[in-house]
């Protein structure tokens, strides 16, 4: 029976990799060596000559938003671009909405 994989993603490298999923064992990048990041199942690398896709990548990541599958598809919404993300992350500021949250929020008021 084959074992369900996931992506591990470097941000140094802008480099992604489907592993089988272990919770107690730590990644690290083939190339730099550096930890990789669990970023789920439903993850979709950009390019890696899209820098501006990484940085909105590596926001979401750092914020601990991540790509699981939910019940009734993918992982849900997404800023794609850093505009998107500066808007959400104003918001959080300016409410008081956790920054993880506001950072999936389809529309900000």
């Amino acid at each position: 029976m084959a074992t369900a994989r996931t992506s591990y993603v470097c941000l140094a490298c802008r480099a992604s990799y489907k592993q089988p999923y272990d919770r107690t064992r730590q990644r690290s990048c083939p190339r730099c060596a550096e930890p990789l990041i669990h970023a789920g199942s439903a993850f979709a690398p950009p390019r890696r000559r899209d820098t501006a896709a990484w940085r909105t990548l590596t926001v979401l990541l750092n914020a601990g938003v991540g790509f699981h599958k939910s019940c009734c598809g993918g992982p849900g919404y997404r800023p794609r671009t850093l505009r998107e993300v500066r808007e959400r992350m104003t918001y959080a500021e300016r409410s008081g909405e956790p920054v993880a949250r506001a950072l999936v929020r389809y529309n900000v008021p």
